[in-house]
């Protein structure tokens, strides 16, 4: 991501370090967030997606209760697809922030780029398909929650389109942070829940999620990370004052190291378990 130069004014030298601070640290959140969701999306294709041809399906209730039922079909490809091109959304994603490609493969940048609003729409109607399909397992409220969630990926993604056909780049770009933003939702959304475990022992949690903390945590997977895509585009924006730009930087810096945290969490506890399960069934 580009961040506009300092104004030629006596305040230059100080902005330009702010601005230079500021993309170090969208630099380190972009490359932490990408290695984590990466081995989150390939820990949803292994699992999940290897359930399927081993005939399995009953195991994804082991992270959901109700997500697989027998006598939904329709529910279940809707869900189907919404892992499957949630994974791509995942991995792909902060492919389409690297400056390098964009400026010197510009081919690349747009067909990843439309292979990634694809899937992040099929995500989105997948998800809507399966709330109005079966509905949730923690009803009303996770509906509403994860229902506004699918709705606003669909939007950010024909927005980011939009604005690229139309060439107004710097539109695009800000549809397309949170669009991002909103992609890795899935993957903080157990990586919140893995937080809370440790920190409250389970408080305000019940086994079909509409305890106090799921009703919250039905918003609260998304919610704040377009706060944050909200900071990194005023940030890079070039009226941004050095103040804005030092907190913007002090804000993604704390992200990053509590993403690394749950990275090492989750992989140690869950991901890489998972997948080894997956490949001793094969075996």
């Amino acid at each position: 991501m580009a961040i506009a130069p300092a104004s030629p004014t006596g305040s230059a030298r100080p902005s330009a370090a702010g601005a230079a601070l500021l993309r170090w640290s969208v630099r380190a959140l972009v490359a932490v967030t990408w290695l984590s969701a990466a081995a989150f999306g390939i820990y949803t294709i292994g699992f999940y997606g290897g359930a399927v041809p081993q005939g399995v399906l009953e195991q994804w209730n082991r992270t959901l209760p109700r997500l697989y039922e027998a006598h939904a079909p329709l529910a279940t490809t809707g869900i189907g697809l919404h892992f499957l091109t949630g994974s791509l959304l995942l991995v792909l994603g902060p492919i389409q922030f690297v400056a390098a490609i964009r400026a010197r493969a510009p081919a690349v940048h747009r067909w990843i780029g439309r292979v990634y609003v694809t899937a992040a729409l099929v995500t989105g109607i997948g998800g809507l398909a399966y709330i109005a399909l079966k509905g949730t397992v923690g009803g009303g409220p996770m509906n509403l929650g994860f229902g506004l969630y699918g709705v606003l990926v669909v939007i950010a993604a024909a927005q980011a389109f939009r604005h690229a056909r139309a060439r107004r780049f710097e539109l695009h770009r800000a549809w397309a942070i949170r669009l991002f933003a909103l992609a890795v939702g899935s993957w903080l959304y157990r990586m919140d829940y893995g937080f809370w475990s440790l920190l409250t022992d389970n408080a305000g949690e019940s086994d079909n999620y509409t305890g106090p903390f799921d009703v919250v945590m039905a918003f609260l997977f998304y919610l704040p990370n377009l706060a944050v895509a909200e900071l990194v585009i005023r940030g890079i924006g070039p009226g941004s004052s050095l103040a804005w730009r030092i907190g913007a930087a002090a804000g993604l810096t704390a992200a990053t190291a509590l993403i690394l945290l749950g990275t090492y969490y989750f992989s140690a506890y869950y991901w890489l378990p998972g997948l080894a399960m997956r490949f001793a069934a094969r075996g």
